[in-house]
């Protein structure tokens, strides 16, 4: 496992609905599910995002957004549009739970009619825990990022063909959303050079990515810098040069930062004891657990489960 796949097993679409919206001018959608992503992607026309505070990013055709919750924000024709009357829009639960409330989205169209000049496919991502904390402290407000005309009509395709409702169309729906926030944090990681985050650029690194994949894939291992080096067939001189280098920081500092960050997710969304924790983490025994993670998080792991609960 890679760090970014790690940071993804946290947060994923399930029970969504991916609605492709049909609009004409004017028209304005508010969404205001509080989801820790929500994405939107231009099929054709295009809108201007409208964040809560004051950011406007404007999204034409083949442009697909990520925008961080839980704030609610705006997607309208054109900033004006919110200040006068047009057709509104408002999302409040972007889930197929009947207990919601708010707009209906009934999967595929809704607006003024399928030949709208715009055409969105929009879909929330939902948090199964704590783990994803890391991702969305990596990502700015809102992305953006160009997608190829082939992509969108496969997009639209494979929406209008989950909104059928068949079998097997709700999991469908699920991993489309999946599909398409992996590729699109993957694309907008690649294109953001030195801007993304260290654990990032250092998976194309031919000599810290046999390490980051080795350590994410069994981080319970007794990791040091030596056996860590050994993964690339390097010096522990060179490893950890490089390492601080890339990464901003050494390596076992690192590890320590992951290892807590994991108990942290642990600690709120489990009912492992400590001591299994510590163990899952790497340490081998609770009582060094519990110094390093006070050390880290500034509060013991009971206190830190207690507070999170």
């Amino acid at each position: 496992m890679d760090p970014l796949s790690s940071l993804l097993s946290g947060i994923r679409a399930e029970g969504s609905v991916v609605s492709h919206a049909v609009l004409t001018a004017p028209w304005s959608i508010t969404f205001a599910d509080a989801a820790p992503l929500t994405m939107v992607t231009v099929l054709r026309g295009g809108g201007t995002l409208l964040l809560a505070e004051g950011t406007e990013r404007a999204i034409g055709a083949g442009d697909t957004a990520i925008v961080q919750g839980p704030a609610r924000f705006r997607l309208a024709d054109e900033p004006a549009t919110v200040h006068r009357p047009h057709a509104a829009y408002e999302i409040n639960c972007f889930t197929a739970d009947p207990a919601c409330s708010g707009e209906e989205l009934d999967g595929i169209h809704w607006g003024t009619g399928p030949d709208g000049a715009t055409a969105l496919i929009m879909g929330a991502y939902r948090a199964s825990g704590h783990r994803h904390e890391r991702l969305l402290r990596a990502l700015p407000p809102v992305l953006v990022v160009a997608e190829d005309a082939e992509i969108c009509a496969w997009l639209e395709n494979s929406a209008a063909d989950a909104a059928r409702l068949s079998a097997g169309s709700q999991a469908l729906m699920d991993r489309l959303l999946d599909w398409a926030l992996v590729c699109t944090l993957r694309t907008w990681f690649d294109r953001a050079g030195d801007d993304a985050p260290g654990w990032y650029r250092g998976l194309a690194d031919p000599v810290l990515a046999p390490a980051l994949h080795a350590f994410h894939g069994r981080p319970a291992d007794s990791w040091t810098v030596a056996s860590l080096a050994a993964q690339a067939d390097v010096s522990r001189a060179l490893f950890a040069r490089r390492f601080t280098e890339l990464m901003g920081r050494p390596p076992l500092a690192y590890l320590t930062e992951c290892r807590m960050d994991d108990a942290a997710a642990l600690l709120a969304d489990t009912d492992l004891s400590i001591a299994q924790i510590a163990r899952t983490v790497g340490y081998a025994d609770a009582f060094g657990f519990s110094a390093a993670f006070k050390r880290h998080k500034g509060l013991s792991p009971s206190t830190y489960r207690t507070t999170a609960a």
